[in-house]
C-alpha cells in the first residue's frame, strides 16, 4: 500500500473515531490484527461489542464506500471478530458489525454509520 493511500487511510478512521464517538460508542482498540486480519476499530455501544469497519474514498468513482465491503471481506472481519473474542473471554457477549463510510469531497468528510451492516453469518 502506498504512503498517500495509508495516510489517507489512517486520517478516515481518524474521523470515524470522532464520529463514533459523537454517537455515544467507547472505542476499545484500533487496528486489531490476527492471521484473519484486521479489524479496524473495536468499540462498545453500550452493552454491545462493535467491530467496525471502515471504508474511506475520495469520491464515488469506484462506487459509495460501503459497497467496498464485499463477501470476503465481512467474512475475513468475522473470523476476526470472533479470533478477538476469544482472546478476550469474552464469547458470550452481545456483538454487531457496523460500517463506517467516509467520503472526502474537497477538504471536508461526509461520514455515515451504518449501524447492523452484517452479521456473523456472513
Amino acid at each position: 500500500m502506498g504512503i498517500y493511500r495509508k495516510a489517507f487511510g489512517s486520517a478516515g478512521e481518524d474521523e470515524a473515531e470522532r464520529v463514533l464517538r459523537r454517537n455515544g460508542y467507547t472505542i476499545v482498540l484500533r487496528n486489531y490484527r490476527c492471521r484473519y486480519g484486521e479489524i479496524d476499530i473495536i468499540a462498545k455501544d453500550r452493552d454491545t461489542i462493535v467491530f467496525v469497519e471502515v471504508k474511506t474514498r475520495g469520491g464515488d468513482s469506484f462506487g459509495t464506500p460501503k459497497c467496498g465491503v464485499d463477501s470476503r471481506k465481512k467474512r475475513h472481519i468475522v473470523h476476526a471478530a470472533q479470533s478477538y473474542l476469544q482472546e478476550n473471554g469474552l464469547i458470550d457477549c452481545l456483538v454487531r458489525f457496523d460500517v463506517v463510510s467516509i467520503e472526502r469531497i474537497g477538504g471536508a468528510y461526509v461520514c455515515e454509520v451504518v449501524k447492523d451492516a452484517f452479521g456473523e453469518d456472513s
